[in-house]
């Protein structure tokens, strides 16, 4: 079995001519498409990656997390893996297998490996809809650090209906004051 993420920069210059008449050729073994954040990702990825799923007998289509944004510089927020996982599912009309945040794949992964009850972990992130959300799904504790994709504003407001069990302004205030960051 083969899978589509294992040549995702070879194909970052590839282009589709839609010329009349042009059929896209794909790979009749692939056996999934992964989906992670790809800086490259294009029309030519789109299409194969949708003639896989479409085409390929029992093709797995599989995202590594649905996040919406992004922070790529600290000017914006910039799309995420979301988008990307749905243009595929947008053409496919398939719904991914999502293995990362806030798929409980990990976790019941995690507490089985490592033989952890939920109630022993305390899931520390910046985002609410994936890292808190993971971890309020999960049955585990939880820490928001404000130094990344949430904001304080963002966390109090009456939208937001994620809440933590614990908020941080940044990493380091859940450290011993003699570490050093």
């Amino acid at each position: 079995m083969r899978s589509v993420a294992s040549d995702w920069q070879a194909d970052a210059d590839k282009k589709v001519a839609l010329a009349p008449g042009e059929l896209m050729e794909h790979d009749k073994d692939v056996g999934a498409v992964v989906v992670g954040f790809d800086r490259n990702f294009n029309y030519y990825k789109i299409q194969y990656s949708t003639l896989c799923i479409r085409e390929n007998p029992g093709c797995l289509f599989i995202a590594t997390n649905t996040d919406a944004v992004t922070h790529l510089t600290a000017a914006q927020e910039w799309a995420g893996n979301g988008s990307m996982v749905g243009c595929i599912k947008g053409s496919t009309k398939v719904e991914p297998t999502v293995v990362g945040k806030p798929s409980m794949f990990m976790l019941e992964y995690m507490c089985k490996e490592f033989g952890i009850e939920r109630s022993q972990i305390c899931m520390v992130g910046d985002r609410l809809d994936t890292d808190i959300l993971f971890g309020k799904d999960g049955g585990c504790k939880t820490i928001l650090v404000l130094s990344g994709v949430t904001s304080e504003e963002t966390l109090k407001s009456p939208d937001n209906p994620i809440q933590p069990d614990y908020y941080a302004p940044q990493l380091s205030h859940l450290l011993p004051a003699n570490v050093n960051v």
